[in-house]
């Protein structure tokens, strides 16, 4: 069996009651190809409606947790407050944030296992810069993002990598399919050496940035690239026509 094709919509700090109803009954209503993962996350304050709204077979996450399981943290929300609450995933180190909230690899590495120990799974996030990809840097800086939750976490069976080239995020411009699939096959292979053959074999890996229903057939038809982790096109109908870009 094949990785199952995966798609994530990261509304991001965007949405209001009406609007995430109204993205919910689309995707409700919507055919969508049933060999395919979908997990959508609104803002916080939605999760439980968005749940609740949301038909069988498609699935919630958080944009964040703290890696305690509770105690005096104003603000925020733990993944056994999650789990409890019927949310079976989160996104975590997110590029948005490690450079805007400070957050760095040990603290997302703290709060993935933090996830995953509480049975969440874990839509973890890497990338580079444009300063870092125009040094030819991407490489070691993804791995060493990873090695961060490789050193605290063995069993990746719940992580789903995102890779995502932080100068592609929200700006319209993509990675070509080439440099996206080279990222991509050499995040499999330390997958490999770094956790197991196994892990390298089944861990799914995501690209995000700009993705749009206009790229992502052509994307998905790479041998590495398993879904997308999706921005603003998460907000519009067209993210059905991404959802189902894998059979298009």
């Amino acid at each position: 069996m094949g990785r199952q094709f995966f798609i994530g919509g990261n509304f991001k700090m965007n949405g209001n009651s009406k609007s995430i109803k109204d993205i919910i009954s689309n995707l409700n209503d919507a055919k969508l190809d049933s060999d395919v993962e979908v997990v959508i996350a609104p803002p916080s304050i939605y999760l439980l409606s968005a749940r609740e709204q949301l038909r069988s077979g498609l699935e919630v996450a958080a944009q964040n947790i703290f890696d305690k399981p509770s105690g005096a943290f104003t603000g925020e929300i733990s993944a056994e407050q999650l789990k409890d609450s019927g949310i079976t995933w989160t996104i975590l180190g997110h590029s948005e944030r490690r450079v805007s909230f400070k957050e760095d690899d040990a603290f997302v590495a703290s709060k993935t296992k933090a996830a995953l120990d509480a049975g969440l799974g874990v839509i973890l996030c890497c990338g580079e810069s444009l300063e870092e990809r125009e040094a030819n840097k991407t490489i070691d800086v993804v791995t060493r993002q990873l090695k961060a939750v490789a050193d605290k976490v063995k069993d990746w069976s719940k992580i789903v990598v995102a890779y995502e080239p932080i100068w592609a995020i929200g700006t319209g411009k993509v990675a070509t399919t080439e440099q996206a699939q080279e990222v991509h096959a050499k995040i499999r292979e330390w997958i490999g050496k770094e956790v197991s053959s196994e892990a390298a074999e089944k861990t799914r890996i995501l690209y995000g940035g700009s993705v749009t229903e206009k790229n992502s057939s052509e994307l998905a038809k790479q041998a590495d690239i398993d879904g997308f982790l999706v921005g603003g096109a998460s907000l519009k109908p067209a993210f059905v026509d991404i959802i189902n870009s894998n059979s298009a």
